[in-house]
């Protein structure tokens, strides 16, 4: 634990004074590897493959619909909506972020968000929209459906269950994050 602690801090010290996030990421992983006690097979039992492949399927299915006009598409539709509209884009990150998952929703945004006026506060409001409109439904973050499998043994949580104590919380983080922003 406390090798993980030191090379964690390290590792924000580094982001901090500006040294490449990939760079730190790497360096730090590898440095917990070479100096690990515990065998990789043990590791290995862990892994939740079944996770592992639903991960990678988003990720291509988001980079198939990157190389179709859909982007460009849903702009040309969106605009007519007032996309830049913190109020909008937040609805459209929430929507989305619970129909794929929000860190698909975000890549589904990537080539739309450069267009806007003011391109750093549409990625400052996509990044808090899409964050807290995990919460809405199980399906609206990977960390949701991680949690819901893993519990299932000791706890049933349905989706209708979840999305009643969901709703009210999104609405009013969003709606703070909005306003903040």
């Amino acid at each position: 634990m406390w090798k993980s602690l030191v090379v964690s801090g390290l590792m924000i010290l580094f982001f901090f004074i500006g040294w490449p996030i990939a760079k730190v990421a790497v360096i730090a992983g590898a440095l917990l590897l070479i100096t690990r006690r515990v065998k990789p097979e043990k590791i290995y039992h862990e892994i939740d493959f079944s996770l592992l492949v639903l991960f990678i399927g988003l990720f291509i299915v988001i980079a198939g619909i990157e190389k179709t006009s859909l982007p460009a598409d849903a702009l040309a539709l969106l605009s007519g909506f007032g996309l830049e509209k913190p109020v909008v884009l937040s609805t459209a990150s929430a929507v989305l972020s619970n129909l794929a998952s929000n860190v698909p929703a975000v890549l589904l945004f990537k080539p739309l968000v450069p267009h806007f006026a003011d391109p750093n506060r549409a990625w400052l409001i996509l990044a808090m929209s899409s964050t807290l409109a995990g919460n809405l439904t199980v399906l609206g973050s990977i960390a949701n459906l991680i949690v819901i499998q893993r519990s299932k043994r000791y706890v049933t949580i349905s989706f209708w269950e979840y999305f009643k104590v969901g709703l009210p919380i999104t609405a009013a983080t969003v709606a703070v994050g909005v306003w903040l922003l």
